[in-house]
């Protein structure tokens, strides 16, 4: 029993360090409906993890379409990452992120630094367009790629959803992108279907 309540005590801390909000943390495997999505979306990566965690390629990215799950399916490996490996995870949302960092650059040198150090970085939406086209500054894409280069040379997994094909993540930035994909290669599931297939806010509206 003892032994119990040290590790819910770890995870508790694990969770609430990781900035993982109180509602994601909530998201499951369990929870996620997985009528008509897309096959190649399971929890293997968690399970792979102990084996995978100190290579290249240790990190997964779902790419698709808004709405198709890929942040619920990322918050659940995290959730589970923290849960059942107490593996520490820190969420970064790509342009809410660097919003509140650009709105206080006193936080930027920590926030980078914990970045590059936590043992798994989430990196949510990145690149997220707005009118149909990617987005992101020249600053952003500079700071990004000084955190995934630093991981890449470190061998740190990285959670990555974004709503662009690989093709366009490289075009953004090429040493950034290829980075990232080559991290990525062994868990790379690209969400495909119209929107009324696999987006989760629309079921039931045909």
């Amino acid at each position: 029993m003892a032994c119990a309540c040290r590790e819910w005590r770890r995870a508790q801390r694990l969770f609430k360090s990781s900035e993982i909000t109180e509602e994601f943390k909530k998201l499951s495997f369990e929870n996620f409906r997985t009528a008509g999505k897309h096959p190649s979306v399971k929890d293997e990566y968690v399970q792979a993890y102990p084996d995978v965690c100190g290579r290249r390629r240790n990190s997964i990215a779902l790419l698709g379409n808004p709405g198709s799950g890929k942040t619920h399916l990322l918050t659940a490996a995290a959730n589970d990452l923290m849960r059942r490996l107490h593996v520490p995870v820190l969420y970064f949302p790509f342009v809410e992120g660097f919003n509140d960092l650009k709105r206080d650059f006193t936080l930027l040198e920590d926030k980078l630094n914990r970045m590059k150090q936590i043992e798994v970085l989430f990196l949510d939406d990145l690149f997220k367009p707005a009118g149909g086209k990617p987005r992101a500054t020249e600053w952003q894409i500079e700071q990004t790629y000084s955190i995934v280069n630093y991981r890449y040379l470190n061998h740190k997994p990285i959670l990555l959803s974004s709503e662009l094909e690989a093709e366009e993540i490289v075009r953004m930035d090429e040493a950034l992108g290829t980075r990232l994909l080559e991290m990525c290669q062994d868990f790379l599931v690209v969400l495909k279907g119209n929107s009324f297939e696999i987006n989760h806010r629309l079921e039931g509206m045909v």
